[in-house]
């Protein structure tokens, strides 16, 4: 009698995780990196988005750690800030490298990423992102050259771009026999759905007058250029291509009029002495929206579009790269209400991600940052305001008025140029429920490469 009731108890056990097995389904990963996300950005969004006493959908994500940044020189020498392309390489597979590196090591060698990893292990791919598809980010996970710049069959042997001669790399060049330029091996590679901008990197022709969208089309590549375009995509084996801007897409927010942070305004004293005459800060600005918008695809779409294609009928599971690019941008440009917007993006596609999981309990999500930026919130008005000086912050200031009514102040003061410069601090990480098994409270980027090849099973 009680054996035969210990059995039945036993079957009954095996039944039920046979079923939750069977109903959890193929493992998956969804990495979400928002470019630039440090923890100043992720209270900029909260304050705005939520209010100050309020909660983004990442708070409520059961996984918070920390994931410290590594780089180093040609030398070997620490660097402690980095770029996206070393920092996304990291990520992708688990190595420590240069800044500029894309999917190399120090030493550029070519290093397999998690992506290419999946695909080799019959899990679809995709990279989703509102930069260009051959920005850092997303093309350190499908990618292989030298220097980050390396985007077209032209730009590999040396462009100018941000006013700079940047150089190339030949060596990765098709005709030197290597695997070409960033938007070449996208083309040719083993990514299922690539969403976003870059379209000037796909028209331009090599030596033989083909370009990288044409290796697309000849691989049977469904190529989408528009919303509609999009939309009319029914799915299939074939490769899905959207490419939406000749290179980042639009961001959905501005400043007043376009306004970004701006110098406090001195008076000629001031000028003289630091403790004579007055310093008046910048008016206050709202967010509004970019007149240049229009029907820029968002993230949230983009996402819905990756993630339905690659699992429907797909029992092998998927890897998904969603990036969230312009919170960098922006806050290079000093545009605080432009990083607010793309942070609002970001949320937005962590939900139709949390979405997803919920019925496919199997799907991992993290979401993390590259590297650190300069947005800093600082006291408005100053702690000093009542010393007989006048006080006010460095660099540039934007007085953002946010929803609960009250204004928020964003410095920029990294340097004195046009473009505001990356910071050193570690980057938050947020999981889901899956994430309990590979997450620790404080990871290197190289971990979490592990971490998301633990969960897919593919470890060497």
């Amino acid at each position: 009698m009680a054996f035969t009731r210990y059995l039945t108890l036993t079957l009954t056990t095996i039944f039920a995780l046979t079923a939750q097995l069977a109903i959890a389904g193929p493992k998956s990963v969804i990495l979400i990196i928002g470019d630039g996300f440090d923890d100043q950005h992720v209270t900029m969004g909260r304050n705005y988005l939520k209010g100050q006493s309020g909660k983004l959908l990442l708070d409520n994500m059961p996984v918070r750690a920390a994931v410290q940044v590594e780089t180093v020189d040609a030398d070997g020498n620490r660097l402690y800030v980095a770029d996206s392309a070393n920092t996304a390489t990291s990520i992708a597979t688990g190595t420590i490298t240069q800044i500029g590196r894309i999917g190399v090591d120090a030493e550029d060698r070519d290093q397999e990423t998690v992506l290419e990893s999946a695909a080799k292990a019959g899990l679809r791919t995709g990279l989703v992102t509102t930069a260009s598809i051959t920005d850092a980010t997303p093309a350190a996970f499908a990618a292989h050259v030298t220097v980050r710049s390396c985007e077209d069959p032209v730009s590999v042997f040396g462009t100018e771009k941000y006013g700079m001669q940047l150089p190339g790399c030949p060596q990765d060049a098709k005709i030197n026999g290597g695997l070409g330029s960033i938007a070449e091996q996208l083309a040719e590679g083993p990514v299922d759905v690539a969403l976003g901008g870059g379209l000037q990197h796909f028209v331009i022709a090599d030596e033989q007058g083909t370009s990288a969208l044409d290796r697309a089309k000849d691989r049977g590549t469904y190529v989408a250029l528009t919303n509609d375009e999009l939309l009319g995509y029914r799915g299939g084996d074939a490769p899905l291509l959207g490419l939406f801007d000749e290179s980042t897409l639009e961001v959905r927010w501005q400043g007043t009029d376009g306004r970004v942070a701006e110098p406090v305004k001195r008076s000629f004293l001031n000028y003289i002495h630091r403790y004579l005459g007055s310093a008046t800060p910048p008016d206050i600005m709202r967010c509004e929206a970019n007149p240049e918008y229009g029907d820029t695809p968002s993230l949230k779409w983009m996402s819905e579009v990756a993630i339905t294609k690659l699992s429907k009928d797909n029992p092998n599971g998927f890897f998904l790269m969603i990036e969230s690019a312009s919170i960098d941008k922006k806050s290079h440009d000093r545009d605080s209400c432009g990083s607010i917007g793309e942070i609002e993006q970001l949320e937005e596609a962590l939900a139709v991600s949390l979405e997803y999981a919920k019925t496919n309990p199997n799907t991992l999500i993290i979401v993390t940052a590259d590297h650190a930026h300069a947005a800093q919130i600082v006291p408005e008005p100053s702690l000093y305001r009542n010393a007989p000086v006048p006080i006010y912050s460095p660099g540039r200031i934007a007085r953002i008025e946010t929803r609960e009514g009250h204004v928020m102040r964003v410095n920029y003061a990294t340097n004195n140029m046009n473009s505001e410069e990356h910071t050193g601090a570690h980057v938050p990480l947020y999981g889901n429920d899956s994430a309990k098994s590979v997450i620790a409270p404080f990871m290197t980027q190289r971990d979490l490469y592990h971490a998301m090849m633990n969960y897919l099973e593919l470890s060497k």
